[in-house]
């Protein structure tokens, strides 16, 4: 999978972010032992990875305090 525009994250609803991270969160794990056991295939995604992760929290976070509304689109 590829990474995610933050616009396309902030349109998703409460229910597809949370998916999204499980999913982010699994294959990042999966590479993180790829790399313990040999060289990964792909290197930079672990990085597009936890940077994908890092716009889900901080987009939930926004929503949590009030900041912005998620599956908003501002466009």
């Amino acid at each position: 999978m590829s990474s995610t525009k933050t616009w396309r994250l902030r349109e998703m609803s409460k229910d597809e972010l949370t998916q999204r991270h499980r999913e982010l969160m699994e294959e990042h794990f999966n590479l993180r032992m790829q790399m313990a056991v040999s060289t990964p295939s792909n290197p930079k995604r672990i990085r597009e990875i936890r940077r994908e992760l890092a716009r889900i929290k901080t987009i939930l976070h926004e929503d949590k305090i009030g900041i912005r509304k998620i599956g908003v689109s501002n466009l």
